[in-house]
């Protein structure tokens, strides 16, 4: 029993010890002009959805929730965000080509047509961000217009 005493304190200490580790946060005060909501005319369901859907990871202003300060959920935040940007930053969307944007738009329509986006790990605490059909078809139609007029 004295054994597992110790290896719970050695534990509690390590749990405590790791919180003043801190992460990268990824917020930003202003919208640049090259985010994809400014350059297209983005109708106000289907820009409301995608803050609320895709923004938090695919864009560089994260809305970060209460459990971000908590190690090891905000080691898993941070990385999920760089993976999330590296795929797709909406807020760097004009710096693109347009053959790059065509390839992003017809991946978001695979993505979204087949439930792979938003991600479950997501949509399980953020139960906003779930598409509804309805939604997905709304955004799906958008973004394939968007893609057939580039």
């Amino acid at each position: 029993m004295k054994i597992l005493k110790i290896i719970a304190i050695i534990l509690l200490v390590a749990f405590v010890g790791i919180q003043f580790i801190p992460t990268e946060r990824n917020q930003s005060d202003t919208v640049p002009p090259t985010d994809f909501m400014l350059v297209h005319n983005v109708p106000e369901t289907i820009q409301n959805k995608l803050q609320v859907s895709c923004y938090d990871c695919h864009s560089n202003n994260t809305q970060y929730p209460w459990y971000n300060k908590v190690q090891p959920a905000a080691w898993f935040l941070e990385d999920h965000i760089k993976e999330g940007k590296a795929e797709l930053n909406f807020s760097e969307w004009d710096s693109l080509s347009s053959r790059r944007k065509k390839s992003k738009l017809r991946s978001i329509v695979k993505q979204i047509e087949n439930g792979e986006m938003p991600l479950d790990s997501y949509t399980l605490i953020h139960k906003d961000a779930i598409l509804s059909k309805d939604e997905a078809e709304e955004i799906i139609g958008f973004i394939t217009q968007l893609k057939n007029s580039l």
